[in-house]
């Protein structure tokens, strides 16, 4: 009951500002933790984490050598980081840099024609599957991939089954490279992705597959990848490759990770409303 009344007492004297100041720092955390889902952030993160907590249990078991050299460790601390971890440093400075400011404040994303989107694309993997065509296909979600956007030619062209097909076409000049689509839209081809080091892949998997799950380690991308030698279909997602995908699986995997779970039921609900009202329509030209 103390507890509870100094509570009390200290929220009756707190103005709006405190309030303000409060939530404020409540968001920033909320959106910052999802960056935790990069292996590069999560790596950063655990070590300063495990660095800190065996500092803090030296400490209190007086073990004083160690806990001498992990406070000095600590003291230069930002030093280290800086050279140890330049590379993941340099990852997360971009993931900030290409989240755009409207989506750090909204959950909200472009869903526009996202149905049609993903649609096409089955379609087109289906097809490319079959006839064993190789293809890279990134889904861009809140990080821009401004930097690899860079890298390849920029279109600007509404997505459509012939268009993926013809752009990965072997004798295509674009088709080694990876297609960006953003926004619901192709931004870009050929472009230029990182090659990923994880020794948990499969040794029997190449460039693209590599090349897709690289790019899945460094940013929120969605990447559909099609095999030129098997005409498997993968998705790669947080750096996790899923294989031997069914154009339904794939339909739905893509659903899950670019529709918004709200905007799906609010087109759930849209639906069942026009078919209320047509049942309704036909109940009175019956009658």
């Amino acid at each position: 009951m103390e507890s509870i009344h100094n509570l009390m007492s200290q929220l009756a004297i707190m103005q709006w500002s405190d309030f303000l100041d409060i939530a404020l720092v409540a968001l920033i955390i909320y959106k910052l933790l999802p960056l935790l889902k990069a292996p590069s952030t999560a790596r950063i993160a655990k070590v300063a984490v495990t660095i800190i907590v065996i500092a803090w249990l030296t400490d209190v078991a007086k073990l004083h050598t160690i806990n001498f050299i992990l406070s000095q460790f600590l003291a230069v601390g930002l030093l280290a980081f800086v050279v140890l971890f330049q590379p993941e440093l340099r990852r997360m400075l971009d993931h900030l840099g290409n989240v755009r400011l409207s989506t750090f404040f909204s959950n909200s994303k472009p869903v526009q024609e996202m149905e049609s989107v993903i649609m096409q694309t089955v379609m087109a993997c289906d097809i490319m599957s079959r006839e064993k065509v190789g293809a890279l296909i990134v889904f861009a979600r809140e990080q821009r991939l401004e930097e690899y956007f860079k890298t390849g030619t920029q279109l600007d062209a509404r997505v459509s089954e012939q268009l993926l097909r013809n752009i990965f076409f072997p004798k295509a000049s674009l088709h080694d490279g990876a297609m960006i689509i953003r926004d619901g839209r192709v931004a870009a081809a050929g472009c230029v992705l990182p090659l990923s080091d994880s020794v948990r892949l499969s040794a029997d998997l190449g460039t693209r597959h590599r090349a897709g799950v690289g790019m899945s380690e460094v940013s929120d991308a969605v990447v559909v990848i099609v095999s030129e030698e098997t005409g498997t279909i993968s998705v790669a997602v947080g750096g996790m490759l899923k294989r031997h995908l069914a154009p339904e699986t794939l339909e739905k995997m893509l659903r899950k990770e670019l529709c918004p779970e709200e905007t799906l039921e609010n087109e759930q609900k849209l639906k069942n409303l026009v078919k209320n009202m047509a049942r309704k329509k036909e109940d009175v030209y019956e009658k």
